[in-house]
C-alpha cells in the first residue's frame, strides 16, 4: 500500500485505532522528504557552521541545471529543476565546490544559474580541511 493511501484511509476512517499510526506516518512522511531534500539540508546546516571560517575568493565557472523527478506509480514525475553553481578556489591548491538551488520553472532555473556563471564569490573554507568549503546564500 502507497504511503498515499495509508494516509488517506486513516484520515478517511478517523478511528481512534488508526490515530496510534499517526506519529509513524509523520515519521514517515519526513523520511520521504529528507532523502529527497537531504542535500539542500546538509548544504544549510554547512553554511551554519561555515560562517565563521576563512573567506576565499572563488569563481562560479560551471553551471548546470537537471530535472528532479519522484517515482509514481504512473512513472517519473518531475518536481523542479535543481540549479548548481559549481566554483573553483586556491587554496593552497587548486579546490572546487557547488551550491544548489531547487526551482519550480527550468526557465528560472536557467536564468539564476546563466546570472552567476563567470562571477567571483567569497567562499567560506573549511580551516581543517581546505579541500572542504561552503558558498553561503547571504554571499551571492
Amino acid at each position: 500500500m502507497t504511503m498515499n493511501l495509508l494516509i488517506a484511509s486513516i484520515i478517511h476512517r478517523r478511528s481512534i485505532y488508526d490515530w496510534y499510526l499517526f506519529p509513524i506516518l509523520i515519521f514517515i512522511l519526513f523520511i520521504s522528504l529528507s532523502t529527497r531534500y537531504w542535500k539542500f539540508f546538509t548544504q544549510w546546516l554547512s553554511g551554519i557552521r561555515g560562517r565563521n571560517w576563512s573567506s576565499v575568493s572563488a569563481r562560479i565557472d560551471v553551471v548546470s541545471v537537471v530535472p528532479q523527478t519522484v517515482q509514481t506509480r504512473y512513472g517519473e514525475r518531475i518536481i523542479g529543476y535543481v540549479a548548481t553553481l559549481t566554483y573553483f578556489y586556491s587554496n593552497p591548491e587548486l579546490q572546487s565546490g557547488d551550491y544548489s538551488r531547487i526551482f519550480e520553472l527550468e526557465v528560472e532555473a536557467q536564468a539564476w544559474a546563466e546570472s552567476y556563471k563567470g562571477s567571483t564569490v567569497m567562499v567560506h573554507v573549511d580551516p581543517r580541511d581546505p579541500s572542504h568549503s561552503v558558498l553561503r546564500k547571504e554571499e551571492l
